[in-house]
């Protein structure tokens, strides 16, 4: 008789096969005289890793098989992880006190979204036909939020202590289920990509498999991880099989993503809603959603809403901002519809140095498609070539989405609403505010959702983040011109007090909750412009300070 997790080994019966089941009997089997978990070549088979990795991979090995050995049969499911979450995220971000409040809709609303999201798992025409209608919820609630001009800073119910630790916890526990998880094709075919790049050869025509196909720049930005990867997934004077190599890399390359996810909402919450509690409030909140947890180890839908987040995060440099929205439309075509409302943003002069980042990349973007091209035709087929032209035709294919399941005829009314609505969001209002920006952006990429014909409405990582910050941002009074800190266009503002020869230091973000002697100034007393030195001359305070209460 064998006892359940132990193999039968020839020639090891009796007091040595004894000894492996007073062990615990946790699936150990003998070779050779050693003791060996049998977890080991199932996680080898799952994660592609052979046994002569190096000591990053042993140790997610072992990782793997301590956590069997501790936790044997326990597996939390998607369904069970959307319970678990939404409980959580009540708990610590819904406002009991208040309910009729415009954060806890904004909850309401993100949290509608993740059951559409499982549901095209098992039931595709019902997740559809959900993410469709909760998408329009969303454009509908972002078109009002220039409406909603009382923000009051409304505190979590968790100090700021605690929100770090269930920050920090969260991102454990999410990384560890995509290091230990086998990663999508999808990812794995761009890592591919990246590596043929490393040797100089010409891309291969991607597969349309019904998803959204990456750009020449997600393959740019993967190169570097591929070296990486080869280095952690072999040992020293040891090699490693191109599939090993290959996942590793889509995980290593899953992890910074997401990692530019949280130090994106971070740096804004910092630096343009001036309080870093909000940034990790944002953070722990995009960890917690469903959502997250369901396309974690998508690549293809987490990079390019990193990057667009950090061009937020750095409006005030337009070259760097120009810079990474660049990049992150050289990873998802979705970015190209936000340039023009950038480019009003900035304005006649400040648009300058953004226009430059764009150039700035595309030149680098076709300076590699011409080294690694043999000919003009393989130029041809990287750029305009690569195109997915097949998104503009109104005939039924195999993609999976809303319009698959219905008559694509009724898209064309759709998109021809979403580009009127592209067009109207970039001129109106005329002059913009960085809280302008970040609605606008975000409704312009739920609104690419509802006429994309793959998978339409399934890509919520593209603008999760961005509508988290959405969710949490304050009064943002700060203009073009005070982010800039241009001259020029600072005169024709409220600033025009202050003396032209007096250098300005600009001060991105005011605090949220100024100090007690400036909530209620005496009579005849005045407080220093915020954004200059102090001077011997008085000046009035700007009207962006407001108080904890929302009170412009």
């Amino acid at each position: 008789m064998v006892c359940p997790g132990v193999r039968r080994g020839s020639g090891h019966h009796g007091k040595r096969s004894s000894r492996v089941h007073s062990a615990g009997g946790l699936g150990n089997e003998t070779r050779g005289g050693r003791v060996e978990p049998v977890a080991l070549p199932r996680f080898r088979e799952r994660s592609g890793l052979r046994r002569s990795a190096g000591p990053v991979a042993r140790f997610f090995r072992l990782h793997e098989t301590t956590m069997d050995i501790i936790l044997r049969g326990y597996e939390v499911n998607e369904p069970t992880w959307f319970y678990l979450s939404t409980v959580l995220i009540l708990a610590v971000f819904f406002r009991f006190g208040r309910w009729l409040s415009l954060r806890n809709l904004d909850l309401l609303l993100l949290l509608a979204i993740s059951p559409g999201l499982l549901l095209t798992k098992y039931r595709p025409e019902i997740g559809h036909a959900w993410l469709f209608v909760g998408a329009g919820v969303l454009l509908v609630r972002l078109l009002l939020d220039p409406l909603c001009r009382r923000r009051p800073k409304l505190e979590i119910n968790l100090n700021r202590a605690g929100t770090t630790f269930l920050c920090l916890a969260a991102f454990a526990f999410l990384m560890t289920k995509v290091l230990t998880e086998p990663p999508p094709d999808t990812a794995v075919a761009t890592v591919r990509e990246a590596s043929r790049l490393l040797k100089l050869d010409a891309p291969r025509q991607a597969a349309n498999d019904g998803e959204a196909v990456p750009g020449p720049a997600a393959r740019l930005l993967a190169a570097p991880v591929v070296p990486t990867s080869r280095l952690v997934a072999q040992g020293p004077g040891q090699g490693a099989g191109s599939s090993a190599v290959e996942q590793l890399a889509a995980r290593i390359l899953a992890v910074l993503s997401h990692a530019a996810v949280v130090c994106g909402l971070l740096m804004i919450g910092r630096t343009h809603f001036g309080d870093v509690t909000l940034g990790i409030s944002m953070a722990t909140l995009y960890l917690l959603v469903p959502c997250t947890a369901y396309d974690v180890a998508k690549v293809n839908h987490v990079l390019p809403a990193a990057l667009a987040l950090w061009a937020f995060a750095l409006c005030h440099r337009p070259f760097w901002a120009g810079c990474l929205m660049g990049l992150a439309a050289g990873v998802m075509f979705f970015p190209l519809f936000l340039i023009p409302l950038w480019w009003k943003f900035y304005g006649r002069r400040a648009c300058k140095p953004f226009l430059a980042g764009l150039a700035t990349v595309a030149a680098a973007l076709l300076l590699v498609v011409l080294i690694v091209s043999p000919d003009v035709s393989s130029v041809y087929r990287q750029t305009i070539g690569a195109i997915d032209w097949s998104v503009l035709q109104f005939r039924g294919g195999t993609a999976s989405g809303f319009w698959s399941q219905h008559n694509e005829a009724y898209r064309l009314p759709v998109m021809v609403a979403a580009f009127v609505l592209y067009l109207a969001l970039t001129f109106v209002p005329w002059r913009k505010t960085p809280e302008h920006l970040l609605a606008q952006s975000t409704a312009i990429i739920l609104a690419t959702q509802l006429w994309y014909p793959q998978q339409g409405g399934a890509y919520v990582l593209w603008y999760l983040p961005s509508l988290i910050a959405v969710v949490f941002r304050p009064r943002l009074f700060h203009s073009p011109a005070v982010l800039l800190g241009h001259r020029e266009q600072r005169s024709r503002t409220e600033d025009d007090d202050v003396q032209e020869s007096e250098p300005a230091t600009v001060v991105m973000a005011p605090p949220l909750t100024p100090p007690p002697e400036a909530r209620r100034p005496t009579h005849g007393t005045t407080t220093p412009h915020v954004g200059t030195r102090r001077s011997s001359s008085p000046v009035r305070a700007p009207i962006s300070h407001h108080d904890g209460n929302g009170a412009r």
